[in-house]
Formats: C-alpha cells, structure tokens, sequence
C-alpha cells in the first residue's frame, strides 16, 4: 500500500549511518563520540567519520584511511556552509523539517509502536531521531545545491576528451560484456467475473464485521497487504500523499470508524475503516484483496503481446511506436521502450541482467524479440516481450566505441576540479578547527593552514 520502495530505502539508510557503531560494544577507555571537526559553524562528529569507513568496508573497500574519510567529509560540510550562505540558493530549513517529520511518521507506521521503532534504530527518544533525520537531509539538499551551482557551467570539448583519453587510457578500466534491451510491458486484466468475485468477498467480511466481527481481526485473516496484516490492517501516522491516490481519497471521505465500500487501487481491492484523522496525518486500516490474475488471464494478455510482436515483425509498427501505445511502464513508454542501465545509459552489463529474463534472451541476436513471458514489476505480475537492440562485447575502452562514456568521466574530473578550486579559494577566509587526533593526517588540501614552505 505504502511507497514500499521508498520504505525499504530509508530503512537501509537508518540502518547504515545509526547501526553500525552503535551496536558495538565498547572497550574500556574508548571514546564514544566527540567533534573531529568544525568548518565554520558546521561540525563533523568522530562518529560520521567511523559510519563512513564502516559502509564502505560493508561494500568491500579493500583501503579504509580514515584521513582521506575526514577529508571528505570536511570538504561536504565546507559546501553545506557556504550554500547557507548563498542567497540564490533557497532556504528550505522548513521544508526539510516538515519531510523529517514525514519520514518519520512514515518509518513509524511500519511498527506497532514509537517505543519499538527507537528500539529497532538505538534512539532515546523521537526528538532524537527526528533530528538525526533531519540533519542528513540538510546536508544532502544544501551539498548538492551548492555542488550544482558551482558545476553549473562545466562543459567539455572534443579537443579536452581526446586529452583525457591519451592522459589516462592506460588506466581507464575494460568494459564487460553489454546489451541494450527495449521491453513492452503490460498488466494483466481481470474479467469482470473476477472484479466482481473480489468485490462480493469484501462485502461478505464489511457484513461480518457489522454481525460483530472485528476489523483488526478480519484483518488477519483475509488481508493480503503483507505490510499491515498482521497489525490488523493499521497504517498509523498517514502524511496526506503517502498512499495510492483512490486509497487516501477514500479514507479522508470517511467519518472516525467509518468503513468504505469496496474500492479499486492498482494493488487490487480495498475496504478501509478510519481510525482518526488530525490535520495532515490520519490513522486507517484497510483490508486488501490483490488483484492476482488468474491463468486464462495471464494467457490473455499473453495472446494480445504476441499479437503486438507479430504487428512489429510484419512491419507495420516499430518497436518506439508500440511501446509508446502499448506499454504500461511509464519509466520506458515515453523513451522507445529502452532500459536504462544503473549508470542511465541504454548499456547494462550482461552479468547484472535477472536470471529470469537472461534465460528468455538465450539465444536470440541483435534485433530479435522475445516471446512474450511472465514477470514481476512492484511485486505485481506483468507480461513483457523484450527486444534485443544491440549486443557490446567487452572491450578495452576508446575514443571510437564510448566516446560519450569518456565524455562523462572527462566532464566529472573539470567538476571535481571546480570543487577543488572553489575549496582551496575559501580556506583562508573559513573558520576550520581539526581535532589533535588527526594531526598525522595528510590531506590533500591544505585544511590545517599550516604555512607553506617555499
């Protein structure tokens, strides 16, 4: 029901910055926190220092200097600082803490109580919490912004990528086999019947629960909605926008323990009972029944993708056009039906390809399509047929075969530059004060204003 992609996203973040060294234990005469450094009115903690080195051992980085992690993070909070400042930046100090009270009242419905959630991520208390979240969206909305204005006009020629590739092709790194797919892909309709079925179970239990039933317990039984069943169905601490459109419109039209009639969402069928409503945020619970199609409809929408393939191999419509009439994935319809790679190029590496669709692309050349065939989008069952564009072995990078992909890493080499310049240009002028336990540090800039021997 919820965004469960944005859930599971700011669960993996809570849990990497405020697991990792909170959950150690602690040997006698450690430091448990303290300021490595302040820049400006900015400060970094000993403990944003240790959470970084952590993750990125977590993600296998085989060399883990803690100087260099201080560095980066003293250059990100030189750039939050500054873009304080900044007047053509906006200030969104609000904004940001009414999303940190969204995010929490959204990781807070996933949990029985607040008690437990402080638990689960080592907090006192919510105050605590709401802050923590709201100083790493400071830092990302005002390091970013600042980041983009001073890049704002970076821009590479010809001339400078062909000098980039000379001065660096011995170490630019080989390129693994790639394909560029293109899919349609379509959702499965339920017959009539089917709809009709749903929604006549749903009013049988609406009816039990008005013979005396209970709806948490109902709940329970019957409802589908992984994320709320075994809590009765209850969402609680709703922001207005969290939930699919047709659910919100029919729990914010309902009275305090009103139940719904039988609504439709794209997760299937719904009967909803408002808890209580206060401003912005509500408290409901919901029975959901999922719209699961049934094998003859599988089989339907299968029969009308292979008629759609054979209209493209005849001729009479292209690939681009089909996807853009046909398709039901908004993230590829509107761009000829292309997948993007995790760089956001139509290129993806051939071993980071699912097993499901590298065994429907066995065996087929550049230019043919699938058969159509069954898989998952949003924990939902869909049906796809998958063109092969092109087919990249792999390759030792050059100017002819990933100009653009030089490009990139060109255009990203002036940007860190810029930085690097923008940096060196406000040190003298910039308060920077670094603990006593990094003066072996060797930093690249010159954040200690040591003088500089001639």
């Amino acid at each position: 029901m919820t965004n469960k992609l944005k859930i599971t996203f700011l669960l993996g973040i809570f849990m990497m910055i405020f697991s990792s060294n909170m959950n150690a234990q602690l040997k006698p005469g450690e430091l448990v926190d303290g300021i490595a450094a302040v820049i400006g009115d900015e400060i970094v903690l000993e403990s944003d220092v240790n959470e970084q080195m952590n993750y990125a051992k977590q993600q296998g980085a085989s060399e883990t200097d803690k100087c260099d992690f201080l560095e980066n993070l003293i250059s990100n909070k030189l750039l939050v600082y500054e873009a304080k400042k900044d007047t053509l930046i906006e200030n969104r100090s609000a904004a940001i803490k009414e999303q940190a009270n969204a995010k929490y009242r959204q990781l807070l419905s996933q949990f029985p109580d607040e008690k437990t959630m402080l638990a689960a991520y080592k907090f006192r208390n919510g105050y605590e919490m709401k802050n923590a979240i709201e100083k790493i969206d400071v830092d990302q909305y005002y390091g970013q912004a600042k980041y983009q204005r001073i890049t704002e006009k970076a821009d590479v020629t010809p001339n400078e990528v062909t000098d980039f590739y000379n001065l660096y092709k011995m170490q630019l790194p080989e390129v693994k086999d790639e394909i560029s797919l293109a899919q349609i892909m379509i959702y499965p309709k339920l017959t009539e019947a089917h709809k009709e079925d749903l929604i006549k179970r749903l009013n049988k239990i609406k009816q039990d629960i008005a013979g005396g039933e209970t709806f948490e317990s109902q709940a329970r039984i019957y409802s589908e909605d992984e994320g709320s069943a075994a809590n009765g169905g209850l969402y609680k601490n709703i922001s207005k926008g969290q939930m699919v459109k047709p659910f919100e419109a029919a729990a914010l039209n309902l009275q305090e323990n009103e139940i719904s009639e039988p609504i439709e969402s794209e997760f299937g069928y719904h009967i909803i009972q408002l808890i209580k409503k206060s401003g912005k945020v509500y408290d409901a619970r919901h029975i959901l029944l999922k719209a699961t199609p049934t094998d003859d409809e599988m089989k339907t929408a299968k029969a009308k993708l292979d008629s759609i393939k054979k209209l493209v191999i005849d001729g009479k419509i292209t690939f681009k056009d089909a996807a853009f009439k046909f398709s039901e994935d908004k993230k590829t319809k509107f761009n000829a039906g292309i997948i993007s790679g995790a760089d956001g190029s139509d290129k993806i590496e051939r071993e980071s390809i699912p097993g499901s669709i590298t065994y429907e692309l066995a065996g087929l050349n550049k230019g043919d399509i699938t058969s159509p065939f069954e898989d998952e989008d949003n924990k939902r069952k869909v049906i796809k047929i998958i063109k092969l564009e092109d087919v990249i072995p792999a390759h030792q990078i050059t100017l002819e075969t990933d100009y653009n992909r030089i490009k990139q890493m060109a255009l990203n080499k002036k940007r860190n530059e810029m930085i690097e310049k923008f940096v060196n240009s406000k040190l003298p002028t910039t308060f920077i004060s670094i603990d006593g336990r990094y003066d072996n540090c060797k930093f690249k800039a010159n954040w200690k204003k040591e003088s500089v021997k001639k």
